[in-house]
């Protein structure tokens, strides 16, 4: 069974996360199969918008260390990249459903969403600074512009979750229901949006977003090679030993 599930209808494309026993850690596979879909969106008429979804008890653990470790992301051509610039860019409405942790990626990638439905059971971290790195996917921008500085210094300085009614109040997800049923609110809210004139719904996300493109694509530029350096250094090798090893960390000398 594949990791990433795509299926089309009513003029939505829906991408489910299906790796559930490894809690939807993406791989770098994964990755590559996420912008291939957002391509195939963008280019066919038929979809007139995303849904982006996890399982009612996971949304995403974010990357999949061993994964990474073996082939971290080397060019702007790495699947993850790919992943982040079709979703930073794509044109047409993402509508997202999170439930249960949404770590790393799993949360940054829903400042890239325009709807956002989270069960009151989802857990939202960004826990770079703990791994010897930096945010990426324009996190460093896009985070301070929703939550306000400290807020945002809190997410990413400390790495610390913050649940559900939190993301409600900061403006990061639109509503909060069960987890049995956020799935099923954000088809709806899709389907609604399927619905519209596609040419009106392009137009208006473009111009909600003009603002701000030139700065998030070169944000992203500046955390990835930030993120890829970093990641060749001291704090970040002790940091995933520990992860592999089961132990906790020792920064004393990093």
């Amino acid at each position: 069974m594949s990791d990433i599930l795509v299926h089309t209808e009513a003029g939505v494309m829906t991408i489910t996360f299906n790796r559930v026993d490894k809690k939807n850690s993406i791989t770098s596979s994964m990755y590559a199969a996420l912008a291939d879909a957002l391509a195939t969106a963008e280019s066919e008429a038929a979809v007139r918008c995303v849904l982006i979804q996890g399982d009612p008890t996971i949304f995403s653990a974010g990357n999949d260390i061993g994964d990474f470790l073996n082939g971290p992301a080397s060019t702007q051509e790495s699947p993850v990249f790919r992943f982040l610039r079709g979703i930073a860019t794509f044109p047409k409405p993402i509508v997202a459903a999170v439930c249960g942790p949404a770590v790393g990626i799993g949360t940054t990638m829903l400042f890239h969403c325009d709807l956002v439905y989270a069960g009151d059971n989802a857990a939202f971290s960004m826990p770079f600074v703990n791994l010897g790195l930096c945010p990426e996917a324009a996190s460093s921008l896009l985070v301070p512009q929703m939550l306000g500085y400290h807020r945002a210094a809190e997410a990413l300085l400390l790495g610390e979750p913050f649940m559900a009614e939190a993301a409600l109040e900061v403006g990061l997800v639109n509503r909060v229901v069960p987890p049995t049923e956020a799935n099923g609110i954000a088809q709806t809210q899709a389907r609604k949006l399927a619905a519209k004139p596609l040419s009106a719904l392009i137009e208006t996300k473009r111009l909600l977003k003009k603002a701000q493109m030139p700065a998030v694509l070169e944000r992203m530029g500046e955390e990835g090679a930030s993120f890829g350096r970093m990641l060749r250094e001291p704090a970040a090798k002790e940091a995933f030993g520990a992860f592999m090893e089961k132990r906790k960390p020792d920064f004393s000398k990093v």
